[in-house]
């Protein structure tokens, strides 16, 4: 038996055990499987990963961003979905210039992530980059063209850049299969379609 048997088996297990808890909703055990497989593995990209998501899901912000922190800073080519998962986390505690960092690398490991384009584009609206944000946008109504919400952020933007037709095109093109937010933008905007 090779040395690194046992703990492959040790690692498995607590994989296993971490996910258990998970699924029967004993989050905090969870956490505490994570933080064991961290002490006999320090910077295990699963382990951060998961613990920082589960952590995050526990509205812990802090500690979620510490956890990706980390991962990144370990694991620079880590999954597209930890970069936009901290870029999330970035965005949602007013960090936008760091935020918008985080989606770019996102996009730069799977220029396909849809939600990262989406946060892309709310963070340059909030710098008032309104054209980068409508290409953002755009890219992320491209891959998810039936979400409603690039669509809508989209239609707010024309409308901050006083460009009303365009807005009413994004309210006729939502009615079509999201007519209560095609409804909340008119209420909103005040452009009747």
């Amino acid at each position: 038996m090779s040395a690194n048997a046992p703990r492959s088996f040790t690692y498995r297990w607590l994989r296993w055990r971490a996910q258990a808890m998970i699924l029967v909703g004993r989050h905090a055990a969870a956490l505490a499987v994570f933080d064991e497989m961290l002490a006999r593995h320090p910077g295990d990209a699963y382990a951060l990963a998961s613990r920082a998501h589960l952590r995050a899901q526990l509205g812990q912000p802090e500690a979620a961003l510490a956890d990706y922190r980390q991962l990144l800073d370990t694991h620079p080519d880590h999954a597209a979905a930890s970069w936009f998962n901290y870029g999330y986390l970035l965005e949602a505690a007013g960090e936008h210039a760091q935020a918008e960092q985080a989606f770019r690398r996102a996009l730069a490991l799977d220029p396909r992530l849809d939600r990262a384009w989406y946060g892309l584009g709310l963070v340059l609206i909030r710098a008032r980059r309104f054209d980068e944000a409508i290409e953002a946008l755009k890219r992320n109504t491209e891959l998810q063209p039936m979400s409603p919400y690039g669509w809508y952020q989209l239609a707010r933007v024309h409308v901050d850049r006083h460009e009303p037709e365009e807005a009413r095109r994004i309210i006729r093109h939502l009615k079509g299969f999201e007519p209560k937010v095609a409804a909340q933008l008119e209420r909103e905007t005040g452009l009747a379609v």
